[in-house]
């Protein structure tokens, strides 16, 4: 079985905790870890698990609310650390390098645990190398999408076949046309390596919904551009669904556990 919940989604930080069960083996993960390392055990806690019993993290890129504590986490306990090498450049001039460093690269293949396979792939964002990924135990496939600028043909072929997704509902663009940011920080989200609005995410969505899609999950949300009321009946549309059917991960407590099997 494989199951996941966000952490919390947002500027203010992000972390998404996976685990896949296959008998009397669990593996653990998480993609990004963009707390504090008392906030990410507070969570986990909440969730019944505690970092020492992670098997890896998958940062997506070097932006302090994705990769936040990853140093802390893994000097303390331990755990192998996955990112792409920009993500690490981008990193290290402030950081030294955490214990079990190895990069991932667009494209390739990693195994972590027993039976739980990542596959990282390259989107357009502001950062060195982003890598955003899917991760699949053999029966089940979650997309992750938290940080991409626009649509790409290489998005859509690798969410077609996921069984839940994790999708980034940054903005509302009408939102962020009215609101109070300046104009230059307005064309950094709205453009090609900025974030998805919640209309890019419903045209993902709509490209890559099918009759085995179980579970979608609106994603890092900005607080002032956006609602969580409006990107979910953004998704819910795509769905012929409720809004009440699309999960919503939320900055402070992210979302419930959500199961494949």
């Amino acid at each position: 079985m494989l199951r996941f919940c966000s952490l919390g989604s947002g500027s203010s930080g992000n972390a998404t905790l996976v685990e896949a069960r296959s008998g009397d083996r669990t593996v653990r993960m998480l993609v990004d870890c963009g707390l504090t390392l008392r906030e990410l055990t507070r969570r986990m806690a909440l969730r019944g698990c505690a970092p020492d019993q992670l098997d890896a993290v998958f940062i997506t890129h070097e932006h302090s609310d994705h990769i936040g504590c990853v140093t802390a986490l893994t000097r303390k306990h331990a755990v192998p650390v996955w990112m792409s090498e920009g993500t690490w450049r981008g990193f290290a001039r402030e950081h030294a390098p955490p214990p079990s460093l190895r990069f991932a690269r667009d494209g390739e293949a990693i195994a972590v645990g027993v039976g739980l396979e990542l596959k990282p792939y390259a989107v357009p964002h502001d950062a060195r190398e982003p890598l955003q990924l899917t991760i699949a135990d053999g029966r089940h496939r979650l997309g992750v999408l938290t940080d991409a600028g626009v649509e790409t043909e290489r998005i859509v072929q690798e969410l077609q076949r996921c069984t839940a997704l994790l999708l980034e509902c940054n903005h509302d663009l009408q939102m962020l046309r009215d609101g109070p940011y300046p104009a230059f920080l307005k064309r950094r989200i709205a453009g090609e390596r900025g974030h998805l609005s919640n209309d890019s995410a419903a045209g993902i969505l709509r490209r890559c919904a099918h009759t085995g899609l179980k579970h979608v999950v609106a994603a890092h949300l900005s607080e002032q551009n956006n609602t969580p009321e409006i990107a979910a009946a953004a998704l819910a549309r795509v769905l012929h669904a409720s809004p009440d059917d699309v999960v919503v991960a939320r900055p402070g407590d992210g979302s419930p556990w959500l199961d494949l099997h």
